[in-house]
């Protein structure tokens, strides 16, 4: 084990309450529910007592005050980011209802913490006094943005205001918790079990054997891939190649329709959290004197405000609206080929299954022809040599070095090229509804800073945790990745990436943090490009059988097939990002209108095929009601044309040559990677770029260009 990461490895299990234990990585396996409310209560008791001796004697100085501030909020994101992480990869009823009851302390003192007049009027001293000028670019953002969050947080209101701020924070904090254990709970409560046979009619063997899986361990020992039953459930990598494959079109309806109305109805209905959840927020904008909560949220992001955003959408809406509607007519065109019934009235859960018959049709190749050629620890290991040639690191397999959550779970240490600790991070790759929130996400175990480093360091070093919700194992075979789970893959890898690489020393601007909102997708949307990549393509695959690569001949329809129905994929997100704004801008909760009926309306210029009348999918919307993306959805997009012009760098020093590609990515390595929240996104994209981002390659990349 490194020197640099050695005080980083678990301390010894001394008795002490494991949560509270920051010396190194957390102690996951000796995590408790009934620890945390006295873990959580001590440390905040003993927090309280520091920042009340920092209100007392701060400076208006790096060292005499943000350094304090670093400290203080690093403890307390410790502890409550372990138990933020396990809810979401381990959750239980034990550990909810631990967590749920210290929230509102937790919440209470980030509040107080953010409200203090005291370090306000400091950091306000620090901006306007001498010192300012010994502050390097970086440091001026962190107490730029601490000023600026303190605003947010309610700092300069008073009286009833502030009680009534305080309030609402504290509401929120449990309804979206709430709201993402209603989405959980609805999605494993819900399964299709098949005994016919022609239910599961043209399912690929891999789901079958999936199926069966579930079904064995809901209790039919008996059930086998061949013979059945089969267990159909709302996790995705059942979901989606079921409605992709499944002849059976009733069961796709059944499917379907339970899938749009998760969450929606009995003891886990979010419909009356939606309500609330807007209108908190809104009461919260407005107290903080704006005029909505979209124009607060944009307040701290890169785009300047909602006018650009809009036009930014609308202009994707016009060039992508006409190819989604090409897009459904060759959808019955193919089903009228087929004889197919429902040919001239296509409904909504046939479009997956038609949309991979013409697939197969113009492309000659089926999504699960491509399985075999991506076992999982093949990619794993193509991934990491594209890194390494990309970013001179090197990926240190390290099981067995950290404590884990799952066995399931693998820890790695990224090295740089000769052979010096930069970071680590864990991956948990596989989807297991029963205990782990559904989709992929990376977060910060811990963070790059010297602040914090252990005594005898230099510099605590960053590790990341990388979650998928892929399709597991099933028998003694590896995980068999579909082409989409590749890419979510890439995807959050490219995100750790940039919480791991980072040159910034200043724990409040290192890695993600400080970054704006819709800047962070940039090197996650980026890295999904080389999955487009023949070198690459050729060293992440291997079948499992054979060892060879993915043929030629299937890479080229796979090439071709890139822009397949990308109306139709732009249209989608741009349904979910104009929804989003729309109802955290003009939408007033409690009115005549409900968020459904604004829903809706944006479905009208921005799908195809209208929602049925009972889609409630914003019931299961955790991105905008349980996550950071609220008025924020947009920034996929936003970050996408960021992304899109970064990889046509390398596309213009050339994919084929190895040194313009290692030249450019170490540039974007130094710049896009390495700058973190220290620079605004915009300096940092043209550091790298030379020039200000165009949405031109994106267009192109989705075949949409003008």
């Amino acid at each position: 084990m490194s020197d640099e990461l050695r005080d980083q490895a678990p301390g010894e299990a001394d008795g002490a309450n494991p949560l509270l234990d920051t010396r190194g990585l957390p102690r996951f396996p000796e995590i408790r529910p009934e620890q945390v409310e006295p873990g959580i209560r001590a440390l905040l008791a003993e927090l309280e007592r520091e920042l009340q001796a920092l209100e007392a004697s701060a400076e208006p100085t790096w060292t005499g005050l943000v350094e304090p501030l670093e400290r203080l909020n690093g403890r307390l994101e410790y502890s409550w980011g372990v138990l933020g992480h396990l809810l979401g990869v381990r959750n239980s009823d034990a550990l909810r209802q631990a967590f749920e009851t210290v929230q509102p302390e937790v919440v209470a003192f980030g509040l107080r913490l953010a409200q203090s007049p005291s370090l306000y009027r400091a950091l306000v001293a620090l901006r306007e006094g001498d010192a300012w000028a010994g502050l390097d670019g970086p440091q001026r953002r962190v107490v730029e943005s601490l000023e600026r969050d303190a605003r947010h947080a309610g700092v300069g209101l008073e009286g009833d205001a502030r009680t009534r701020f305080n309030a609402i924070a504290q509401e929120l904090a449990e309804l979206s918790t709430r709201f993402s254990n209603h989405v959980l709970d609805a999605t494993k409560a819900f399964a299709l079990e098949l005994d016919d046979p022609e239910d599961v009619a043209g399912l690929p063997e891999n789901l079958r054997e999936l199926a069966a899986q579930a079904a064995r361990d809901a209790g039919n020992k008996a059930a086998t891939a061949a013979e059945g039953p089969w267990r159909i459930t709302l996790d995705a990598p059942s979901f989606v190649p079921f409605m992709e494959h499944a002849r059976a079109r009733a069961r796709r309806e059944e499917l379907y329709r339970a899938y749009v109305t998760r969450a929606s109805s009995g003891d886990w209905d979010n419909s009356p959290l939606i309500e609330r959840i807007l209108q908190l927020r809104r009461e919260q904008a407005e107290l903080l004197g704006y005029p909505d909560f979209a124009a607060l949220s944009l307040a701290d992001k890169m785009a300047p405000d909602v006018p650009a955003v809009r036009e930014l959408l609308e202009r994707l809406r016009v060039a992508s609206l006409d190819a989604a509607q090409r897009d459904l007519e060759d959808l019955r065109g193919c089903a009228r080929e087929a004889q197919a019934p429902e040919a001239e009235a296509l409904a909504l859960w046939d479009v997956a299954y038609w949309a991979e018959r013409l697939r197969e049709a113009r492309f000659q190749y089926t999504e699960e022809e491509l399985r075999p050629y991506f076992p999982f620890p093949r990619v794993l290991q193509g991934l990491f040599e594209l890194a390494e040639r990309l970013f001179a690191v090197r990926i240190r397999p390290a099981d067995g070095e950290a404590p884990v959550w799952h066995p399931d779970v693998r820890f790695f240490r990224v090295e740089d090229a000769d052979g010096a600790s930069l970071a680590a991070f864990y991956l948990d790759p596989y989807s297991r509804p029963a205990e782990k929130r559904g989709g992929a996400w990376m977060d910060e175990c811990v963070g790059r800073s010297r602040v914090l480093a252990s005594e005898g360091q230099a510099l605590r070093q960053p590790v990341a945790y990388l979650v998928c919700n892929q399709t597991p194992p099933v028998g003694d075979a590896p995980s068999l990745m579909s082409f989409s789970e590749v890419s979510t893959l890439f995807h959050e890898f490219g995100h750790g990436l940039q919480h791991m690489l980072t040159t910034v020393d200043y724990g409040l601007a290192a890695g993600i943090r400080n970054i704006e909102w819709d800047a962070v997708e940039l090197p996650s949307q980026f890295m999904e490009n080389w999955c487009y990549h023949r070198e690459t393509v050729t060293r992440l695959s291997g079948h499992v059988t054979t060892g060879e690569p993915l043929p030629d001949a299937l890479f080229e329809k796979l090439l071709a097939a890139r822009t397949y129905r990308a109306g139709s994929d732009m249209l989608r997100q741009l349904y979910f990002a104009l929804t989003d704004l729309e109802l955290h801008e003009a939408f007033l909760a409690g009115g005549s209108d409900t968020a459904f009926d604004v829903q809706r309306r944006v479905a009208e210029r921005t799908t195809v095929l209208p929602p049925l009348p009972e889609d409630r999918f914003l019931c299961s919307f955790g991105h905008i009601f349980a996550g950071g993306y609220a008025a924020g959805y947009y920034s996929y997009k936003w970050a996408e044309v960021l992304s899109a012009d970064a990889f046509a760098a390398f596309e213009e020093a050339g994919l084929d040559d190895a040194q313009a590609v290692r030249e450019t990515g170490l540039r974007y390595r130094e710049t896009v990677l390495a700058r973190g929240g220290g620079e605004a996104p915009m300096e940092v994209f043209r550091a790298f770029r030379g020039r200000e981002p165009s949405p031109d390659a994106l267009l192109r990349h989705s075949g949409l260009a003008e």
